[in-house]
């Protein structure tokens, strides 16, 4: 089967188990989300009141029913309709969406630019100034919440020496929540792209190009580049997955209003349709993720 048909069966197979799982999961959540709405909205907790909402809603069909109803809607462009806010589910998204994916994909992106002098520069001098300051901040962001962390910079940055506004609406407000972003991927990806150019350092045909004149760091490039970058691309992977969660807490921390703020505040109100629409989004993500990254391996390797 060529490679692009079966990256693109297998997503399809992913997202169908992936909504199935995710609507089972979502449906068996304790509370119900019209009791919820009826104390919220302050409305008469009567028989006739709690039935509307459900058949308004679809909660009165059974559960099979109402999974290929939302399937069916869903890939039409229905995503329903917020319980909380009353908006269409698709809306919200649209509207929150780009706001997310810049935040997350600037931060991966910053990331990936920035790993690979650093990796290279710890590589080219194994236990030096580079190397260290590699290893002890990998050490920190893996040790020091996400959320912690931009507390501290917002206090000192922001409150302190007054250099940025960390709850603005503007460009530059965005620039601690990327730099956040960037910052823990940049310490694991710099640390794998190192290891990698140091593993081939002990290779015969390493020494081989030391032995015609080349320098250390001109044998290190030309030689070990190639394959550093395919365990570059393999590590980004899993930081495409981290981003989300840290996305997440960021958005939530400074008030950004992405899709993971609206997510937060739909939670308490058992709100279905932004629930199932955000595991959908994220599980699309993962996935173009994981084709994108192996489509750029396949095409590094083809032997893959």
């Amino acid at each position: 089967m060529p490679f692009p048909l079966r990256i693109a069966l297998r997503t399809i197979v992913s997202l169908l188990a992936i909504s199935l799982v995710a609507f089972i999961v979502i449906a068996a959540m304790p509370s119900d989300p019209v009791a919820i709405a009826i104390r919220t909205w302050n409305l008469p907790a009567t028989d006739q009141t709690v039935a509307a909402l459900r058949a308004q809603w679809g909660l009165d069909l059974p559960l099979a029913q109402r999974y290929l109803a939302w399937l069916t809607r869903f890939l039409g462009g229905n995503w329903g309709t917020s319980f909380r806010t009353g908006e269409p589910v698709l809306s919200e998204f649209a509207r929150r969406l780009p706001l997310s994916l810049l935040i997350g994909l600037s931060g991966l992106a910053l990331a990936l630019v920035a790993a690979v002098p650093l990796g290279f520069a710890a590589a080219l001098n194994p236990r030096g100034l580079a190397d260290r300051a590699t290893r002890v901040l990998a050490v920190f962001v893996q040790a020091v919440p996400s959320i912690w962390l931009g507390l501290i910079l917002i206090w000192v940055l922001g409150v302190h020496f007054r250099l940025i506004r960390p709850f603005g609406h503007d460009a530059g407000s965005l620039v601690l929540p990327i730099l956040l972003i960037g910052l823990h991927s940049t310490a694991v990806l710099a640390r794998v792209y190192r290891r990698d150019l140091i593993h081939v350092t002990t290779q015969p045909f390493f020494r081989t190009a030391l032995a015609k004149g080349n320098s250390r760091s001109a044998a290190l490039w030309r030689h070990g580049h190639g394959h550093a970058v395919y365990a570059l691309l393999s590590a980004f992977r899993a930081e495409a997955g981290w981003a989300i969660g840290s996305t997440a807490a960021i958005e939530v921390l400074f008030g950004l209003p992405g899709i993971s703020q609206f997510l937060v505040e739909s939670i308490a109100a058992r709100d279905y349709a932004v629930l199932q629409a955000y595991v959908m989004v994220v599980a699309l993500w993962l996935i173009l993720m994981n084709a994108i990254v192996e489509g750029a391996l396949h095409w590094l390797d083809p032997r893959t």
